[in-house]
């Protein structure tokens, strides 16, 4: 049996929205100190909408793909509906990720908060999702493969 599903191995090998953005409306950077992967995800906002998403991600092959999907998932959405995105979403739109693994989800996840925090305070944005978020907060129980809802 394979330890990948065709669609994980699809946003690996070809993954969506990879690079770097010029001009970004917010960028966020979020690190597993557990597995060393690195995510950066950048967005482009017009209208309260993300009209574009890029990530940069140092790590493994589930990494990768959660970023391709992750970002594929929050363009053309608002900025508050791509808030309401979940690790556990990202990890069913893929078709599942192995338990070990599932920390890579969180990575997206994170990235994409953080990079609307980023916005947010750029513009002096207020969304009721990020009250009390702190985007530099130690979440070490998320990198053992937590799955949070």
């Amino acid at each position: 049996m394979a330890l990948y599903n065709d669609i994980v191995m699809d946003n690996f090998l070809n993954p969506k929205n990879v690079g770097e953005m010029e001009n970004p409306d917010g960028t966020g950077i979020y690190g597993s100190p557990v597995c060393g992967d690195m995510m950066q995800i950048q967005i482009k906002v017009e209208d309260d909408k993300i009209t574009d998403a890029k990530f940069k991600t140092f790590g493994c092959g589930s990494a990768i793909a959660s970023s391709s999907m992750a970002t594929s998932m929050i363009i053309g959405k608002t900025v508050e509906e791509a808030l309401e995105l979940t690790n556990k979403q990202i990890i069913e739109e893929l078709g599942g990720l192995p338990p070990v693994k599932i920390h890579c989800s969180v990575l997206a996840d994170k990235a994409i908060k953080n990079a609307i925090y980023d916005y947010a305070t750029k513009n002096g944005k207020y969304y009721a999702a990020l009250e009390g978020y702190d985007p530099n907060a130690d979440d070490d129980e998320d990198e053992h493969g937590a799955v949070e809802e």
